[in-house]
């Protein structure tokens, strides 16, 4: 028997009876596949490229074996620029990509590269957004340079999700009213992950795609095992009956809902959530904007309630009024207004300025533009530090090592919830003794001296 492989992050790890509703499609996959093979599913939380090949792939690789099959499925961890420990840039993913594709086929056993899968977050008109900013086309680009066969997660996930639309898709994720689920009994937002019928049917999706593919074996799959999936019913919040005429009914609720975020005037992401306390007798809020229904969520028996839409906010003001209801009473109305930014200006850098001298621990330092939460900086595509924002709206940082001597180009980008800026490019010059000055090889034989050591001669202090 043959071994099917994934490695990959958590949308594909297996899950616990513990962790309900939480699935990962790996977990499913096995039940499509024929006598020949079988699923080991290595997927795991936050898994990234780089983590796996220098923590777990050689372990992997002891066990391929000639004919095995490794799926590669990541994209969704490693886009993160806001995170320093996470973020591959492109070269780097690609790069990292290459050397797994080398060391798989090394041992005879087949790599298959996968793209990310999509998120639930469509537009206000209805479409599926693309939420990896560039991952699945450098996952497509790496599978064609070095001629592994490719699982387009990417494409088939989005049209599950068009053929879903708003009103059911996330039935199919982590995604729960408060009273929904024993495990999340306040309820949970989650436009990532899959529940059990969503694993089951991407895993059901992914061994049609495989099935289908020219270039891997044709036994993989057995035909018969892919029946089709039932189509989720519609969300409770878009099958209320007239929704907007509560706001014509007369209060008989003492209390209006009370937001506890955003905060009044807050600069919030297109994806935010609302959350909040409901009044006694509450049992479900409604939200609306100039009058016109957006939808709605049950209310937890703590009296606390969450809520995101389906579809994101559109860049601009909001101003959404806030109803309970309970049985035939309504409360009074309450309001929050936020602004959505769904784009960021690049930060502006001060410090030092193109082309300068600077030691050999260069202080970066600038101006963050409105929304900004922290600057990055990267050199050749990756992370090498970031910066809080001050009070001020300034930012400023040292690295924490020292750079060599010579000319380099680092990019600085400035982030704020899932929404990053264009790269701000600076050159900048770092003087010190060069690497091959004698001052350097005259030392080669012994272990190097540093400025505070009690030995001559040893290289110069700043």
């Amino acid at each position: 028997m043959r071994k099917i492989c994934i490695i990959g992050n958590s949308v594909a790890a297996s899950r616990t009876a513990e962790e309900a509703p939480l699935a990962g499609w790996g977990q499913y996959l096995g039940e499509f596949l024929s006598e020949h093979y079988e699923v080991r599913n290595y997927a795991r939380d936050a898994m990234t490229l780089r983590g796996y090949f220098t923590e777990r792939f050689a372990t992997l690789l002891s066990i391929l074996r000639p004919g095995d099959l490794v799926l590669m499925a990541f994209g969704n961890v490693e886009q993160r620029i806001n995170q320093l420990n996470r973020h591959h840039g492109p070269r780097e993913y690609k790069e990292y990509l290459r050397l797994y594709v080398d060391a798989v086929r090394g041992e005879g056993a087949v790599p298959v590269l996968l793209t990310p899968a999509a998120r639930c977050t469509f537009s206000e008109a209805g479409n599926v957004l693309d939420t990896h900013d560039g991952y699945p086309a450098l996952t497509r680009e790496a599978a064609v340079e070095t001629g592994v066969p490719l699982v387009d997660m990417t494409a088939f996930t989005t049209a599950m999700l068009a053929e879903l639309g708003p009103t059911r898709a996330r039935r199919l994720y982590r995604w729960l009213d408060p009273g929904e689920h024993p495990n999340h009994p306040d309820g949970i937002i989650d436009a990532s992950h899959y529940n059990d019928p969503g694993a089951r049917e991407v895993a059901r999706r992914m061994a049609m795609v495989i099935a289908d593919s020219p270039d891997l074996p044709r036994d993989i799959v057995d035909p018969q095992r892919l029946t089709p999936g039932t189509m989720p019913p519609v969300l409770t919040e878009f099958t209320l009956s007239h929704p907007e005429m509560a706001l014509t009914m007369a209060p008989s609720l003492a209390d209006a809902p009370v937001v506890s975020s955003p905060a009044p005037g807050q600069l919030v992401g297109a994806a935010r959530k609302l959350t909040g306390k409901a009044p006694a007798g509450t049992d479900y809020v409604l939200f609306y904007e100039q009058g016109r229904y957006l939808g709605g969520t049950a209310v937890s028996a703590s009296g606390t309630w969450q809520w995101r839409r389906v579809v994101n906010w559109p860049a601009g003001p909001h101003t959404v009024q806030v109803l309970g209801v309970g049985d035939d009473n309504v409360s009074r109305a309450s309001a929050v207004d936020f602004h959505v930014l769904d784009r960021l200006d690049p930060p502006e850098v001060v410090g030092p300025r193109p082309n300068a001298w600077t030691g050999p621990r260069p202080r970066f330092s600038g101006k963050a533009p409105r929304g900004a939460e922290k600057v990055m900086v990267l050199e050749q595509g990756r992370l090498i530090a970031e910066a809080p924002i001050q009070e001020d709206g300034t930012w400023r940082v040292t690295h924490a090592h020292d750079w060599r001597p010579g000319s380099y180009t680092v990019e600085f980008v400035a982030v704020f919830s899932a929404i990053h800026s264009a790269p701000v490019p600076l050159t900048l010059r770092v003087h010190g003794v060069p690497e091959d000055n004698w001052l350097h090889t005259s030392l080669s034989s012994r272990e190097p001296c540093s400025g505070t050591c009690a030995h001559y001669p040893a290289m110069p202090t700043w």
